[in-house]
């Protein structure tokens, strides 16, 4: 062998090394592999119970992580401008309630699809675990960073003329939607839980949108005249689409990545993701989820403010199709 034949051999030898290397180092998202310490051990109605309550628990907690988490949530909130007098502001939270990457990918880009189609610029906060990339420089998901910016918004909104916009994806439970953050995060909050801080603070004009399993448990007593809820099923069924791996959920996909990118109404944005979710749901033979679409009848006050702004051009979706996990059944 020639010595030019020699050095491409060492160098094809040391390409694999450093590609074996990189494959060894490559990041891996924290897995639940522990039950829950208080959730796993009682009755659904005990459950419920905790849930409205708000009661979550963390376990195994550093004490350098609770401070740079405690520095995460500060910039966020820091970040969040006031409203403008005279203007109908929307101030967007999304937030991903469970660790696993689906829903960090999806709580990210839906911040990006709701801060741009309602004029949200510097009025956005996103509460997310991993992307599944690194891990999260954002503050997590969890009861606490939601009821933290649901008050910060609270004392920076005109109550009166602005609007909250709350998009919530994790796993759901017939009580709710989940909190979990590996093995050291749990809980859950309710409708009653969430309908309770709504009222504490004051935010009454608002568009709740839910991505989890049995969410339509949050269509009776969150809505109301003054509110839009959009949830991925009833309230006895289950949603689809939350493999870790997956970039979407089915009803993230449908109405964020797909009908809230487009020029058209929330009416029409619903019907659109009721619909290509019962197509993605027929495709694979799945039981229907049955999303749920509530508009109030004075939501279209601050709508039509909110909708005169929007982008007049379609987005694109971003992101492997949720529906393309079907491919592999």
């Amino acid at each position: 062998m020639g010595r030019s034949a020699g050095v491409v051999k060492w160098l094809c030898g040391l390409g694999i090394l450093l590609a074996a290397g990189a494959a060894a180092q490559r990041y891996q998202p924290a897995e639940h592999t522990q039950a829950p310490p208080f959730f796993g051990n009682i009755t659904p109605e005990q459950a419920a119970i905790l849930s409205d309550m708000g009661l979550s628990s963390e376990r195994d907690r550093d004490p350098a992580w609770v401070l740079a988490e405690h520095r995460r949530l500060t910039r966020a909130l820091a970040t969040l401008q006031p409203q403008r007098k005279g203007v109908v502001d929307a101030y967007v939270i999304t937030v991903g309630l469970d660790s696993d990457p689906v829903f960090g990918r999806e709580a990210r880009e839906a911040g990006k699809v709701l801060s741009r189609r309602y004029d949200a610029t510097g009025r956005t906060i996103v509460l997310a675990g991993t992307d599944g990339s690194a891990d999260s420089q954002l503050p997590r998901g969890s009861p606490e960073n939601l009821s933290a910016a649901l008050a910060r918004i609270a004392e920076l909104m005109d109550k009166n003329e602005d609007v909250l916009i709350l998009y919530t994806t994790s796993h759901g439970a017939p009580m709710g939607i989940v909190y979990n953050d590996g093995d050291h995060g749990y809980g859950m909050i309710s409708p009653q839980r969430l309908w309770t801080m709504f009222g504490q603070l004051g935010i009454t004009r608002r568009m709740v949108l839910v991505s989890a399993c049995y969410s339509g448990v949050f269509v009776p007593l969150l809505s109301n005249v003054d509110t839009i809820v959009i949830t991925a099923s009833s309230d006895d069924r289950t949603s689809f689409g939350c493999k870790s791996d997956s970039d979407w959920t089915f009803f993230g996909d449908a109405l964020i990545n797909h009908a809230l990118r487009k020029p058209q109404d929330i009416a029409a944005a619903g019907s659109e993701a009721v619909r290509l979710i019962g197509e993605w749901e027929g495709r694979g033979n799945l039981v229907p989820s049955q999303p749920q679409v509530s508009i109030g009848a004075n939501t279209a006050v601050w709508l039509n403010a909110l909708d005169q702004r929007r982008p007049k051009d379609a987005g694109v979706p971003v992101g492997r199709p949720a529906v393309s996990l079907l491919d592999g059944k």
